[in-house]
């Protein structure tokens, strides 16, 4: 009930009900002059519990903003429970409760995820996106095998230890000899035997199914590898990668960083960053996350395609139970292959890829980029990684965060957010960080402690439980030009208000409200942003209320032909400084 009342909020706010349907959340109005109405809610929510459950709510229409749109439910809760349990196969038991909502009776209906996959009419569907799409006989078989646990990496392959690729053999040695502690680093001189029992790849006298993949030559296609020129779209490279798995991982890597164009970045101490059009984090945590989680009981190879700063990854089987588009950031670390994740994290693989998507995140975001795009129709997970030449300002800027912020990618993902936005709150960031109102809001405030800030509240919301924060005014000097806020030349606003100094010698609060017709909170805004960029200083001792006023700062353009002069001189400076 607490998750789904903010959603009627912004509804009776004048949202449409289906902008805010998703993995987890339905809207449906029920005609009970329709024979057997009910079947319809059967199917939605054996859809939710073939999936990751759900909520439906019922009595709001989807596509009527506002007030209108709760239209109210007459279903009798306990009757609704009956009949759904009676048309699903196997049973399927949910709760139904009533809601009163501005003066509506609702019905929520809360599907909790279910062991088995359940079918309605003789066919089984699951939640993919804001859909319920039917599924294949081979995703039922997947999708029961995965929530009994069932580990099919860690079952006997019959395949004994010694019957494996001695390039695979050697390529596993020089990785191990390459760990980051000892005790990893003195497995390379061990009898292999005993190197795949440390990897946790045997099983009985055999290796594993997972180390079969990985150690044995095999005629099973890994990757289809394809090369696109973007401005043609002719085709470049087009190879089908097959052996060992651990060689197609290698493989498949050489492809792509053959192909990676790199920038060279210099930072503000003189040493210097080669930036790669993909950076190198996120298309290894891609490549080696699409090995380790990928369905092996279907044989279709990965696909990827890359083209110039882009590349498109679609690896067998949907996301492991649990696992959605809207928490694949914050999920916790879950595999339909645990015994093939040890094995890889073992050789190494997994300690600079593969650990977590959120490395995948801070890559593309430090240096400027989108953070990736996951998409699934419930066969197959797919990641883009758009990408292209660093932004150097994004790129200097993260490079000179203190350690715990450059690799974190909630601060990123903020950064990169108030990049195109003056403000951010935690509602509007939430859904990008993938996690609560609640925790958003720490963690905005956390980034706004006094220290190494990265924001700061803004004046209107000191003291509101809920902040609106922007970033501090050093970070958007430094950010330059990466702000594209501040791109606007010769800013009407802006030119105004220094108009109005230049010939009276000051400005106030309310003189902005007069000329702008805004309120006191967005005069309060323009001037506090004048301030950040020196622009304007404050003149007085008052720090609130009407009494303050401010003065030219050292970046005020004193005249126009001064201006006029410092744009042509230094290109875009006057463009930065004065917008």
């Amino acid at each position: 009930m607490d998750d789904v009342t903010p959603l009627l909020e912004r509804v009776a706010a004048g949202e449409a009900a289906n902008t805010l349907e998703g993995e987890t959340i339905d809207f449906k109005t029920v005609d009970r002059s329709v024979p057997d109405a009910l079947v319809d809610l059967a199917e939605a929510s054996a859809c939710f519990a073939n999936a990751n459950g759900g909520m439906i709510v019922v009595g709001v229409k989807d596509r009527v903003p506002g007030t209108d749109a709760f239209v109210g439910s007459p279903l009798d809760c306990t009757a609704t429970v009956n009949r759904i349990y009676e048309v699903t196969e196997p049973s399927l038991i949910v709760i139904a409760r009533p809601l009163t909502f501005r003066g509506s009776t609702l019905t929520i209906i809360t599907v909790p995820p279910s062991p088995d996959v359940h079918l309605v009419r003789g066919i089984a569907r699951e939640r993919v996106g804001d859909a319920c799409r039917p599924m294949s006989p081979q995703r039922i078989a997947t999708v029961l095998q995965d929530r009994r646990g069932e580990d099919w990496s860690g079952k006997d392959s019959g395949i004994p230890l010694e019957d494996v690729s001695p390039l695979a053999v050697e390529i596993a040695r020089e990785m191990l000899r390459q760990a980051a502690d000892e005790e990893r680093r003195s497995w390379a001189a061990l009898p292999w035997p005993d190197v795949c029992r440390r990897l946790g790849a045997v099983s009985g006298e055999n290796l594993t199914n997972g180390g079969r993949m990985l150690f044995r030559d095999e005629q099973t296609v890994h990757v289809r590898y394809v090369r696109r020129t973007r401005a043609s779209g002719l085709l470049s490279a087009n190879e089908q990668i097959t052996g060992s798995g651990l060689w197609a991982i290698r493989r498949t890597l050489e492809f792509i960083e053959a192909q990676v164009t790199r920038t060279a970045i210099v930072l503000p101490g003189g040493s210097q960053l080669l930036i790669g059009d993909l950076p190198e984090g996120a298309l290894r945590e891609a490549v080696v996350n699409a090995f380790m989680h990928r369905d092996h009981r279907d044989p279709s190879p990965i696909q990827i395609e890359h083209g110039d700063g882009r590349l498109r990854l679609t690896s067998p089987g949907g996301f492991a139970p649990g696992v959605t588009i809207e928490n694949v950031l914050t999920v916790s670390s879950r595999s339909r292959n645990p015994s093939l994740v040890q094995a890889i994290r073992g050789l190494g693989l997994g300690e600079a890829a593969g650990v977590g998507v959120d490395r995948m995140y801070a890559a593309m975001t430090s240096v400027g980029h989108q953070p990736p795009v996951f998409m699934t129709d419930g066969d197959t997970v797919e990641i883009t990684l758009e990408g292209g030449p660093p932004n150097e300002p994004v790129t200097r800027f993260v490079a000179a965060l203190p350690e715990d912020q450059r690799e974190d990618p909630d601060a990123l993902l903020v950064m990169t957010f108030l990049l195109t936005h003056r403000t951010v709150t935690a509602r509007r960031i939430a859904p990008i960080l993938q996690k609560t109102d609640r925790e958003t809001e720490s963690i905005l405030m956390r980034l706004s402690a006094p220290g190494d800030a990265l924001l700061e509240r803004t004046a209107d919301s000191a003291r509101s439980r809920q902040g609106e924060y922007r970033l501090v005014g050093p970070a958007v000097r430094a950010l330059g030009a990466a702000v594209t806020y501040r791109r606007r030349s010769g800013d009407d606003t802006d030119r105004k208000v220094v108009e109005i100094v230049r010939e009276a010698g000051q400005i106030n609060g309310r003189m902005v409200q007069t000329m702008f017709d805004v309120k006191p909170a967005t005069a309060s805004r323009i001037l506090s942003d004048l301030v950040d960029r020196r622009i304007l200083v404050k003149t007085s001792t008052a720090t609130r209320g009407p009494s303050v006023t401010y003065g030219p700062g050292d970046r005020f353009p004193t005249s126009r032909s001064q201006r006029s002069s410092r744009r042509s001189d230094a290109g875009n400076q006057e463009e930065l400084e004065f917008e």
